[in-house]
Order: structure tokens, then C-alpha cells, then sequence
């Protein structure tokens, strides 16, 4: 046989046949076939790389009812799954967080919505499993806490009444640590977004938009991909193929608005310039604010992988010694994540773990989130830093509900369920608006995780904490007396014999 011959046939049919693989269809015959009581995998993370073409298609198909949605979130008032909660199509809702989602949550508490609350990097994984073919794994997230003892709430009655729990569920020991069971997720259909597909159905996700678009794309039997720029066959280098053809089934245009949650920009001022001194009034607010922040900057080490939850931690780093270099993590796929961007550059596939607008670093990458919680879980992180709302003196942590008030956990219980490798610091008042403790014999709240705290800033003390033995205080801030924090902690406690006034410099 003539080889190069045969060679130019063989491409010139290859050619030819890609027509059979094409997928590009509009968005009402993607989901024509789309039948009631389905599980459907939904990506995005807030408001990014967000499939709102397609919600909007299988929103006009009102017979569509009783879906099972899995999704980190649902969006926010009329972006993301919130249209299908709002017209009564979603039964049930798989996922780590309502935040400040006032349908989302309205709907639970009064009974029209059943939730399982699962920790984000569990819920990442349980897609990822599924699309491998893997039916269950074990997880220490959630190992200690309502997630393995079966007392997250599922479902509420018209009046308010919890009327079910989730489940326990099943624990093992491996090399003497404790592990949950989890089962994986293979959904029905999956909509996802992707900033470019070839007619192929293989795809490429812009930045931090991969988010749960990735690993949801391969855990279906039906997989549609909305983009925003589709192509032909080559156009797109296969080493930047993220998602392959082989788990695509129909591809659509995407046409719906790009939107940024939290729009967070930089006012253009170096560190030097922010709250150089605590204000004078050393009560107030702000000032407790500033001592917890810029003594909570002294934790970080060079050369470390760290991150940080909302809020006050994600100030600390803006005050780094001139040698020390740090990495920052955040858990919706962004490694060596820069600062808030300046006016005009924001862009809605760069954002945080809280939603908010950020950059990248030089040597900075992306990926999705079940690899960001593989990072996590593994322990190549080496110090988490977040708020607390209890912390026990034997460091168990309380951070994500309240009585009779659920938001979700987040990625929380997933960052402190490796303490023996990543280092958990919690910053937080010493007491709350009240006046009453934080630190306490036992946390009353729900726990995040059992024994994982191992320093605790606060705006009058820091305290060292190990699981065995408790809490030591190692400092107290300027003027404070030991006697004043024995007042405002509710739990025994050891004083360093080498107690030193907080550094806040």
C-alpha cells in the first residue's frame, strides 16, 4: 500500500467526517428533550461562568418540574438558578451555600424547598467522582460535625419546623484519622459555560470561570455547553482543551450578559497608607478592626501557600514585611492571586472566593475547583486564615451557622479538615456585640471542625491552642491586664511565661 497516499485520503475523509461530530444547536433544541424529576448539574461560581442562556431556555419550559439542582450556589435575584427557583421548578437544591440568596433561603425555610448542604470541596468531588465512574470515596471535611451525624436540616415545614435531617453517614479509619463516606454525583443533564468550544463540543474555560464547569461537564448523560465564542475544529490548540468533545453533547451560543457579583477595586494606595495607626479611640470598631488585622500579617511565612477567608483576612496580606513573600489560594481556582484590580479592569472571570473582582500574579494559575480542594484537602496549603463566631479551648471551630439561621459552610469545613498539615488561624473580636465570649469550654454553634484551631488573634489577646492541652494566652494587646481577658473568656486557660504585648507595628 501506498502509505502517503492512503495518509492523504484518510485526512481528506477525517476532514469530511467532522461534520458528524458537529453539536452547535439553539438554545430551545438543546433542551427539548429535557424531561421533568432530572438532576441537573449546573456550573458556575457566583455570578461566574454562569449557563444563564440555558437557564433561560429551560425556564420557558415550564412543564419542566421536580429538578434536583447541583450547584455551589444559586445565583442571586434574577442571574443563575434563582429564575428556576422563582417559577417553582427545583425541588431540591444540592449545595454548599445560600449566602445572601433571599429566594433560595426563603423557599427552605417555609417548606417549598428541600437542601442538602454539602461542603464545597466534597460537592466538587462528587461530580468529579461520578464522571470517573467512581460510586463512593472517603472525605475528612465535615468529619466531627452535623455533616457525619446527620443533623443539617432538609427540609422545613409551612411554619417553620425542621421536618427532616440529612442522614448520618458511614465513617472509617484510615492511618488513624477518621474519614466520611461520600457518594458520588452523575446527573442527568449538565449545563455548562465555557469561553470558547470548537463544533466538536471540546472546550476552554476562560480563568476562574472553570470553576465547577469542568468537573460538572464530565458527570452527566446529557451535556450541553452554552459559550461564548464557538469555533471550528483546530482552532483550538489541543493542549489547551480543557474539557474534551467526548463528554459534550450539544453545544449553544451564549447570549446572556456577563455580570460581577461584587465589584472590588483598589484605590491605588500602598500599604504604608492604610490605617498606619489604629484610631484613637481604642474601643470602637475600627480600631479592633486594624489591631486584628495587622497582627494577624505576622502569621505569614516566607514561601508560604496560604488562604484566606472573607473579610479581615484578606486585609492582612496588605501588610507584609518587605521579606516576606507569601502565595494566596483561593478555592474557586485561582493560585497566586493578586490584588483588587483598579478601576476599569475588572472582569468577570476573575473573581474570589467571596465574589469579589481580583487579579492574578505573575506565575499565578488556574483550575478547577476539584483540584483547588484536592490542593486543600491534601495539605499543600500551608496556613488557612478565617473568621470564627466560637472557638472552643480545644480548638474546635464554629463558623457557618447559627441557631435557626443556615447560610452553608462554604469551603470552610473543607480548609480545616487537614490540621496536622495546614496551619488554621482564626481572627476575631474577643467577645461579640453583646459582650459575651467567643472562646468557650464548648462552641454551642454548629462546629466547621473538631480540634483544627491552632492560633487565635484577637482584638485584645492571642492565644496558642492545642488539642490536648488547651489554650495558652502569649499576648495581650497594649494596657490590656490578664485579669480583663480572664473576664471575657468563658474557658480555662494557661499564661505564657513569656507574655508579650501584641505586635501590631
Amino acid at each position: 500500500m501506498n502509505w502517503p497516499s492512503f495518509g492523504r485520503r484518510w485526512l481528506s475523509c477525517t476532514a469530511r467526517n467532522l461534520k458528524a461530530f458537529e453539536k452547535v444547536v439553539t438554545p430551545e433544541e438543546a433542551v427539548s428533550g429535557i424531561e421533568k424529576d432530572i438532576t441537573l448539574l449546573c456550573g458556575g461560581f457566583g455570578l461566574s461562568g454562569v449557563p444563564d442562556t440555558l437557564i433561560d431556555a429551560l425556564k420557558s419550559r415550564t412543564q419542566v418540574t421536580g429538578i434536583t439542582a447541583v450547584s455551589n450556589n444559586a445565583g442571586t435575584a434574577n442571574s443563575g438558578l434563582s429564575k428556576l427557583l422563582e417559577t417553582g421548578q427545583i425541588r431540591k437544591m444540592i449545595a454548599s451555600y445560600i449566602g445572601g440568596n433571599k429566594v433560595f433561603e426563603s423557599l427552605y425555610l417555609t417548606g417549598k424547598l428541600e437542601l442538602e448542604l454539602t461542603p464545597q470541596g466534597t460537592l466538587a468531588e462528587r461530580c468529579r467522582a461520578g464522571g470517573a465512574g467512581i460510586p463512593a470515596f472517603y472525605v475528612p471535611a465535615g468529619v466531627g460535625t452535623w455533616v457525619e451525624t446527620g443533623e443539617l436540616p432538609v427540609r422545613y415545614g409551612d411554619s417553620g419546623q425542621i421536618v427532616e435531617f440529612s442522614k448520618p453517614k458511614e465513617v472509617r479509619q484510615f492511618d488513624g484519622r477518621r474519614y466520611i463516606m461520600e457518594r458520588a454525583i452523575f446527573g442527568d443533564v449538565a449545563f455548562i459555560k465555557a469561553y470558547k468550544v470548537d463544533s466538536m463540543g471540546n472546550c476552554y474555560f476562560r480563568m476562574a470561570a472553570r470553576n465547577f464547569n469542568n468537573a460538572f461537564g464530565r458527570a452527566a448523560k446529557y451535556t450541553v455547553v452554552e459559550a461564548e465564542n464557538i469555533v471550528e475544529p483546530g482552532e483550538i490548540d489541543p493542549a489547551d482543551v480543557h474539557l474534551p468533545g467526548i463528554y459534550v453533547d450539544r453545544i449553544i451560543q451564549s447570549t446572556a450578559e456577563k455580570k460581577i457579583e461584587i465589584v472590588t477595586v483598589s484605590d491605588g494606595r500602598n500599604k504604608n497608607d492604610i490605617s498606619t495607626t489604629p484610631p484613637a479611640d481604642f474601643n470602637s470598631s475600627e480600631a479592633r478592626r486594624a489591631r486584628i488585622i495587622r497582627r494577624a500579617s505576622k502569621e505569614f511565612r516566607d514561601g508560604e501557600f496560604a488562604n484566606l477567608g472573607i473579610g479581615m483576612p484578606t486585609l492582612a496580606p496588605s501588610f507584609l514585611s518587605d521579606d516576606v513573600h507569601i502565595v494566596l489560594q483561593s478555592e474557586n481556582g485561582i493560585l497566586g492571586l493578586g490584588p483588587y484590580p483598579v478601576p476599569g479592569a475588572e472582569d468577570p472571570d476573575l473573581i474570589n472566593a467571596g465574589k469579589e473582582t481580583v487579579t492574578v500574579n505573575a506565575g499565578g494559575s488556574f483550575f478547577g475547583s476539584e483540584e483547588s480542594f484536592a490542593m486543600i484537602r491534601s495539605g499543600r496549603i500551608n496556613m488557612t486564615m478565617l473568621g470564627a463566631m466560637q472557638v472552643s479551648q480545644f480548638g474546635d471551630l464554629a463558623n457557618w451557622a447559627l441557631p435557626g439561621m443556615v447560610k452553608g459552610m462554604g469551603g470552610a469545613m473543607d480548609l480545616v479538615a487537614n490540621p496536622s498539615k495546614t496551619r488554621v488561624v482564626v481572627v476575631m473580636d474577643l467577645v461579640d456585640k453583646k459582650g459575651r465570649p467567643k472562646i468557650l469550654e464548648s462552641c454551642v454553634f454548629p462546629l466547621t471542625g473538631p480540634k483544627c484551631v491552632s492560633r487565635i488573634i484577637t482584638d485584645l489577646a492571642v492565644f496558642d491552642v492545642d488539642p490536648a492541652l488547651g489554650l495558652t494566652l502569649i499576648e495581650v494587646a497594649e494596657g490590656i491586664s490578664v485579669d480583663e481577658i480572664k473576664s471575657k473568656v468563658q474557658a480555662s486557660f494557661k499564661v505564657s511565661p513569656h507574655l508579650s504585648t501584641m505586635n501590631i507595628d
